[in-house]
């Protein structure tokens, strides 16, 4: 398949003339009929729905906020890139383990610190912006110089054993608890493994649907539990403003959560070179853009009281099943993500999943973010026997896992910042030119 470059994209215009096509491969700047272009935009609402719903509630944001500002933040990217690059935006689990720390999130309910975690994804998004303006100046090599693949894979992997801890306590309270989370689990399992079609790619929120109803089967019928309190969702109106809150800025916790902005760098880099594969297309002119998209859509989302965003795997692989990469597609899914956001009552619903199913489901995207990393090195071939890799990945998965905390007077780095600027920095040092010379 030829390769189409940015500059010939732009010959075309600032957004594509969209041409309707109505099977076969459907690239960027094409479009499907109207009906189907409605069910294929629901398809990637579905998609993005259980990790966007599900993140906020494990950092105690307001899942309704998540979702209009995963909306929002969806289409200031297809602005900022120019409809040309097909992903969807949601909240980042990046920010899970950092936010937790930052405000000490006790795993249910409100956040009574959200303001504080607010403030430290505004300092993300501000540092993701001006790297992303580097990456703008001067391309893309140096990030991939500074986040080869051993040290990306290291910290992802250390994101998730750091978050393992709030998994596992979150099912732990008593003997009914820890059975409705590992139920969830196994449900997720057998989902993700057995299930037809479409409902293969629904692992999560088909799990966090079958925990709820057994949960409910076995609280509210049976009383082996906490009842279920149906009230808040009957008592909520169907449309009515979210509720937004603004940031507070206190200099620990942006120091502690804006180098989730690497990680974010990483994860839209990964993923626009994916979307390139699959169209066939080279899409490395809009990454300077893709990555200051992401970066202001992350700000706007916490300004108003929503999480941090990132362009989305999932979405990345409906379309991998489907062919289908027209980019009206997720400025449709965009619009019903904003209008869901003005519904009290699904946010209501939302916040009604019992604590133990939120457990369940915690296990099982904890220990994904960390067995991604073990795709990222094996796709990219990374070699163990490097003594320089395998020091970095030992120290970096050690400092995450065990929570090292270093403090400089007033400021703190929990084990995420650690193991994130540890790992950069052991690497280069271990592959430097006076390094090979000592060896």
């Amino acid at each position: 398949m030829p390769i189409a470059t940015g500059s010939e994209q732009r010959a075309q215009g600032y957004f594509p003339r969209w041409t309707l096509k109505s099977s076969g491969v459907i690239m960027p700047e094409e479009r499907l009929p109207l009906g189907q272009t409605v069910v294929s935009g629901l398809q990637h609402c579905v998609a993005m729905s259980g990790s966007t719903i599900i993140a906020p509630l494990l950092m105690g944001f307001d899942p309704n906020v998540a979702v209009l500002f995963s909306g929002i933040g969806t289409l200031i990217f297809f602005v900022m890139v120019a409809g040309r690059v097909p992903s969807y935006l949601g909240s980042s689990f990046a920010f899970i383990a950092v936010v937790i720390a930052a405000t000490g999130y006790a795993g249910q309910g409100p956040n009574p610190n959200l303001s504080v975690a607010l403030g430290g994804i505004v300092g993300a998004g501000v540092l993701y912006g001006v790297i992303a303006l580097i990456v703008m100046w001067s391309g893309v090599g140096w990030v991939e110089w500074l986040l080869p693949p051993a040290v990306t894979g290291a910290v992802v992997a250390a994101i998730g054993l750091n978050l393992a801890p709030v998994a596992v306590k979150a099912v732990s309270a008593n003997a009914f608890d820890t059975g409705i989370g590992l139920a969830t689990v196994l449900i997720i399992g057998v989902v993700a493994v057995a299930a037809p079609g479409l409902w293969r790619r629904l692992p999560i929120i088909l799990g966090a649907i079958g925990g709820y109803l057994l949960y409910l089967l076995f609280a509210n019928g049976l009383g082996f539990g906490k009842p279920i309190d149906f009230t808040p969702p009957a008592a909520a109106p169907w449309i009515g403003l979210p509720s937004f809150t603004t940031p507070t800025f206190q200099t620990d916790a942006m120091v502690l959560i804006a180098p989730v902005a690497i990680i974010l760098v990483a994860e839209n880099l990964g993923h626009i070179k994916a979307v390139g594969a699959m169209t066939g297309r080279s899409l490395d002119d809009y990454l300077g853009r893709a990555l200051l998209a992401d970066s202001l859509a992350t700000i706007v989302a916490a300004c108003g009281g929503g999480t941090g965003v990132t362009t989305y795997a999932e979405n990345i692989g409906v379309m991998a099943a489907t062919k289908v990469y027209s980019t009206l597609l997720f400025a449709f899914a965009a619009v019903v993500s904003i209008v869901l956001g003005f519904s009290p009552k699904f946010g209501a619903l939302i916040l009604s999943i019992p604590g133990p199913v939120i457990g369940g489901l915690s296990i099982v995207l904890f220990g994904l973010i960390a067995a991604m990393a073990g795709r990222i090195w094996v796709e990219n071939e990374v070699d163990f026997s490097s003594p320089a890799n395998l020091i970095t990945v030992a120290v970096a998965l050690t400092a995450g896992a065990g929570d090292l905390t270093l403090k400089f007077g007033a400021f703190t780095i929990g084990g995420i910042g650690t193991a994130t600027f540890g790992a950069i920095i052991l690497y280069q040092i271990l592959t430097s030119p006076f390094a090979r010379r000592v060896e």
